[in-house]
């Protein structure tokens, strides 16, 4: 028996990995000319593995997937991830926000030291490799450099991500291939991205590029629920990005998407009452020009000076109230969401209503999906990466079961 997984990522090689060590003949196929082109891309400015914080937060970070995604992250919960971190000769650390990472901080050791693995335990690797969909025969298609050909094999495991940043081979071109088989696909959506802010010509020319630091913000959502987290964003030409933008993405998409805009507040001084503000702020001006003024209260921080001229008027910025209020709740509205080929991640593909308790796709018997092509998203910070192991880790043995389960039926209907 053998099984063709298509995709080099995190999650196929996670599937290899349960196939190959339970004795399975595993191929995989990567249309990229190296393997976790997007992994390594991920752990450029420090690979966040996954989250040391209590596994009930953890997994309530899944939001509306969450009942879902429980049972894989259940049998491949952040401490066995961990673990099996270790068993690669990689140590890790948890950061002061909590995020696990490697103790090189980098994606590249992981991953050769799990590629080499890999290829000792007989898994076989096909660079430059391009799935092309199915035959006439139900066949999987695949072409490399040099020619296109067919192959059956015992089961196939889908690892092809969703549609962010494609240069990295995450395309979401299968999308077509799996419609006309009759799975259901959920339309692609930005997540974990940037959104777009009409700012001023001097605060883009002057601050894109700039980190906000020490700020907290606040959102209501389509529920009404309101949310105050404390972080960094970081100013770019568009508007906003930034690990604390990510952390609400989907709940700002999600209002935009239905009202057109969508409002959030920063605290700029999160350490500060709103009293203290005030006070500071009412203390003679004297000769003081108004920005040095302001300097008193919100620091050497010219950015922060620029973004409350971006919300109120010179005589509003001269009233204390006003100025202390906006100071502690300023008002930033985005209009939209990045394009796909910008979003760190994205929401939609195969609907969990495709697939069965095995991750098999119901319309497709013996084939199986993990990783980003299915319907889920997660904020980065370690969140995402975790779920595309254990999908991955869940669909190897799903996989697995399926296979001895059809060895069985043959060994009976020989028999009979």
């Amino acid at each position: 028996m053998s099984v063709a997984i298509i995709g080099g990522g995190p999650a196929g090689l996670m599937a290899a990995e349960v196939l190959i060590n339970a004795g399975i003949s595993v191929d995989v196929y990567e249309a990229m000319p190296t393997l976790g082109r997007k992994f390594l891309r991920a752990g450029l400015g420090g690979l966040n593995i996954t989250h040391s914080e209590p596994f009930t937060d953890f997994c309530a970070r899944y939001s509306d997937r969450q009942s879902h995604m429980q049972v894989f992250l259940d049998a491949f919960p952040p401490d066995r991830l961990r673990h099996w971190v270790h068993g690669l000769g990689i140590e890790t650390f948890v950061g002061s926000s909590g995020r696990v990472f490697p103790t090189e901080m980098k994606a590249a050791p992981l991953l050769r030291a799990w590629v080499h693995r890999l290829r000792a335990a007989g898994v076989r690797f096909h660079l430059n490799h391009h799935w092309l969909g199915f035959d006439s025969e139900g066949m999987l298609r695949l072409a490399n450099q040099t020619e296109e050909f067919s192959l059956r094999p015992s089961c196939t495991i889908l690892a092809l991500g969703g549609a962010s940043w494609p240069q990295l081979g995450s395309t979401g071109t299968w999308v077509p291939w799996l419609q006309e088989r009759g799975v259901e696909v959920a339309p692609w959506l930005s997540a974990n991205c940037g959104f777009d802010v009409s700012w001023s010509p001097h605060l883009r020319e002057k601050f894109a590029g700039s980190p906000l630091k020490s700020v907290a913000l606040t959102f209501t959502d389509l529920q009404g629920e309101s949310e105050t987290r404390q972080g960094e964003i970081l100013i770019s030409e568009y508007g906003v990005e930034g690990s604390l933008i990510y952390a609400f993405s989907r709940r700002l998409r999600d209002y935009l998407n239905v009202h057109g805009a969508a409002t959030f507040t920063l605290d700029l001084l999160p350490a500060r009452s709103a009293e203290r503000v005030l006070s500071d702020l009412s203390r003679p001006q004297g000769s003081r020009s108004l920005s040095r003024h302001l300097q008193t209260c919100l620091g050497n921080n010219a950015l922060k000076r620029a973004l409350l001229y971006e919300v109120l008027s010179r005589e509003q910025m001269a009233d204390s109230a006003a100025l202390a209020k906006c100071i502690k709740a300023l008002p930033i509205t985005v209009r939209s969401t990045r394009p796909l080929a910008e979003a760190i991640s994205t929401a939609g593909g195969v609907c969990f209503s495709a697939v069965d308790e095995n991750l098999m796709l119901k319309e497709l018997p013996g084939v199986f999906v993990c990783g980003e092509m299915i319907d889920w998203e997660a904020p980065t910070g370690g969140y995402l990466l975790t779920g595309c192991f254990a999908t991955g880790q869940w669909a190897g043995q799903g996989a697995l079961h399926w296979l001895q389960d059809s060895k069985i039926e043959s060994v009976l209907a020989s028999g009979e």
